[in-house]
């Protein structure tokens, strides 16, 4: 994967010929681009900016300000920087430049559909630049596999949500039936209640029943009964007990 970034190197023209603030904004740009080289891409971001200021429609410090947030892995202000770039030049090289820079910062972001629509417009504006084309195959690779990943999560998402929906049905039918066992068992017990209280109201039915006269004559027998108990009683009561032996 071919993601190098470029910049612009001035072609500084005679010092003389040029105004003092347009020579203060390449001497900016000049020290930004010593720094990148070295690799002090924040040292050359302060550069490009302090150039800007002196010249906001500057597109070598735009251009080259997004190359350093860029190497700095700030790749979301590089495509902002980009962007605003493009805006600063009509020569359609330096369009294609920044467009290609703007696909890598996509594609490191992570944003490959981006990244391909980048490195198209780049094409259309110099179709035989090599890298640019290799870049867009690359990321078009990079696109389906992203696809495929997130179409594999989804898939596995919703086959995690299918059975925890089908856990929870089947425990709402346990529930269910527990529920309906519990409840036969509650009217079983009740017919069983039920069934008792009227075999003991049949059995209440069926013993035999007195007349009142039949109880009054009962009654009678046994106080007569008592009182011959009584008579008995008092006549032992009168006996005597003998002493004489009888020889």
């Amino acid at each position: 994967m071919k993601l190098q970034v470029k910049i612009l190197v001035f072609l500084l023209l005679s010092l003389a010929l040029v105004p003092a603030f347009a020579q203060q904004e390449r001497k900016e740009i000049r020290e930004g681009n010593d720094n990148y080289e070295k690799g002090k891409y924040d040292d050359a971001e302060t550069s490009y900016r302090k150039a800007i200021e002196k010249n906001r429609q500057s597109y070598p410090g735009n251009y080259n300000l997004g190359s350093a947030l860029y190497r700095q892995k700030k790749y979301e202000e590089a495509i902002q920087q980009y962007q605003q770039t493009i805006e600063k030049t009509d020569d359609p090289v330096e369009k294609a430049q920044t467009y290609y820079n703007m696909g890598n910062s996509h594609f490191q972001a992570g944003k490959y559909e981006e990244s391909i629509e980048a490195y198209k417009q780049s094409l259309k504006l110099n179709p035989s630049d090599q890298d640019t084309r290799y870049n867009l195959a690359y990321a078009q690779t990079m696109l389906k596999k992203q696809q495929q990943q997130q179409q594999e999560n989804k898939d596995s998402k919703d086959q995690n949500k299918d059975q925890k929906n089908k856990d929870q049905q089947q425990q709402n039918k346990d529930q269910q039936k527990k529920d309906q066992q519990q409840k036969d068992q509650q009217q079983k017990d009740q017919q069983q209640d039920q069934q008792k209280q009227e075999q003991k109201k049949e059995q209440a039915k069926q013993q035999p029943k007195i007349s009142k006269e039949d109880a009054e004559r009962i009654l009678q027998a046994l106080k007569n009964d008592e009182q011959k108990l009584q008579e008995k009683l008092s006549k032992k009561d009168g006996e005597k007990i003998r002493i004489d032996k009888n020889w």
